[in-house]
């Protein structure tokens, strides 16, 4: 008869390898060799009869049956590694926090809190990856994703943090030389700085409905390359107020149309936890709902 014991041997090695993406990579986690991270998932695959890493001298790809065997188990071993952190009490809260954020909000916000946060929970590390794709935060085995915007029907659970109010913003020396703008029509005489969001330009929403997609004089698919734009005269750009908080109260930035107030799009705090949240993800949604003035 099997014992789980050997049901489950290379398990944790195979997904740690997929997840780092190389032997090495799985055994610095791990704290172990690769050499022994290999032979541990070469055991896996004997004992499963099927090869599940499609190994050369630079590269390690996943096999067909591997990419199935990951998507099951990934998510079962994730919840494993849960189940202690469910029931830890805040003062003892510890173990890696994975975390994805879009570019504005790591750039902006979170990037000023880490330091605040492990403080509060010395033993809880903190991961952060700072993208504006959209991570499957199963799959990629995040604990928490901040997102902007509408939410898709993925079956994550979200806490609602904010409505955060969108400005159009612009520099004093573009200004200067195009003039300001002083009802919604005049946009259409100006150069208008366009975000990208999945391939398409997003457009100027106000508050009361209207809305307009200009020609865009620069298009890109990251928010801080179109402030820097901004920054540089090259046109008007709308974005999160608290994007553009700093440089507004510096005054290398200039609202544009000010009275007009824009609409606003809400940001979220997802996880695939369901009712049994760890600790260490409660603790720090907890932190985000006390910072969520700064989104405002």
């Amino acid at each position: 008869m099997v014992t789980i014991v050997e049901k489950t041997a290379g398990l944790v090695a195979f997904v740690r390898t997929v997840d780092s993406g190389s032997f090495s990579g799985a055994g610095r986690v791990l704290g172990a060799s690769p050499s022994a991270v290999s032979k541990s998932v070469a055991r896996l695959e004997k004992r499963l009869g099927v090869r599940l890493l499609q190994r050369s001298t630079r590269t390690l790809n996943l096999t067909a049956e591997g990419s199935l065997y990951y998507d099951f188990v990934a998510p079962l071993l994730q919840g494993i590694e849960s189940a202690e952190d469910v029931v830890q009490s805040a003062g003892s809260a510890k173990g890696l926090l994975r975390i994805t954020v879009p570019v504005l909000v790591g750039r902006s916000l979170v990037s000023g809190w880490v330091k605040e946060f492990s403080e509060r929970s010395p033993n809880i590390k903190l991961e952060v990856t700072v993208t504006d794709r959209n991570v499957d935060i199963i799959r990629e085995g995040y604990d928490l994703a901040i997102r902007i915007g509408n939410l898709d029907d993925t079956g994550l659970i979200g806490r609602h943090l904010a409505d955060i109010p969108y400005v159009l913003a612009a520099s004093p020396g573009y200004l200067a030389a195009k003039g300001h703008p002083e009802r919604f029509a005049d946009l259409q005489h100006h150069a208008c700085l366009r975000y990208l969001l999945a391939g398409r330009p997003y457009p100027f929403i106000f508050a009361d409905g209207r809305s307009y997609l200009p020609d865009g004089s620069f298009d890109t698919d990251d928010a801080v390359t179109l402030t820097q734009a901004a920054l540089e005269g090259v046109g008007i750009v709308q974005l999160p107020a608290f994007a553009l908080r700093n440089e507004i109260e510096r005054g290398t930035l200039m609202r544009v149309l000010a009275d007009e107030p824009m609409a606003t799009t809400s940001i979220h705090a997802l996880h695939a936890f369901g009712r049994q949240v760890p600790m260490r993800v409660r603790l720090f949604i907890d932190y985000l709902m006390e910072k969520r003035e700064r989104l405002l």
